[in-house]
């Protein structure tokens, strides 16, 4: 990438085309996931988006306050819940099924992400084991042409593949680490 008379990064067209095949691909991919959501997550979703807006709030205020106006009795039509009961009840039902749906919501959207951070673990894996490659590939163009890489000790370390495994357990020890610190 070159920079433009304004200081922003440009792009060449070929990293246009390449950042747009990706966007779509990921796009295409997402839909396809959409499309194959069951009748009971599509039922999840639209309740709680429908739930999660000020026309909610609206509409139960509404219907509330109609409901303890009619049975106060505040105006001619006969009180149907004169100790607001029955009122209760389905509040409470509302309450028990918004959380249901809300759950079932999130956890299609933990799934999602779930899937999406393998995605980015995959992707950095590949990019670290390139990174690797290309840093044994100038160790030995730097050899081969006899430059000194002294002032870069830690060259032979960066090239050595690191695995997965022995990344996560370095980590789980290091955590462990700092909890005993704290505990």
């Amino acid at each position: 990438m070159s920079a433009s008379s304004s200081g922003e990064p440009t792009q060449t067209p070929e990293m246009a085309r390449v950042i747009e095949r990706n966007i779509q691909s990921l796009l295409d991919h997402q839909q396809a996931r959409e499309k194959d959501r069951s009748v009971e997550e599509r039922m999840a979703d639209a309740v709680t988006g429908f739930a999660g807006t000020i026309h909610f709030i609206y509409l139960n205020l509404l219907l509330f306050t109609l409901w303890i106006v009619i049975n106060q009795e505040w105006t001619p039509i006969p009180s149907f819940d004169p100790s607001l009961a029955i009122l209760a009840i389905f509040a409470g039902f509302e309450a028990i099924f918004l959380s249901v749906f809300v759950l079932i919501s999130q956890n299609r959207m933990a799934a999602m992400a779930d899937a999406r951070a393998k995605l980015d673990l995959q992707i950095s894996l590949l990019a670290e084991h390139e990174v690797t490659q290309i840093l044994k590939l100038v160790a030995g163009i730097a050899e081969r042409v006899e430059v000194d890489l002294g002032e870069v000790s830690d060259l032979s370390k960066l090239a050595e593949d690191i695995h997965p495994t022995d990344l996560m357990e370095t980590i789980e020890t290091v955590e462990r680490e700092q909890i005993e610190k704290q505990g």
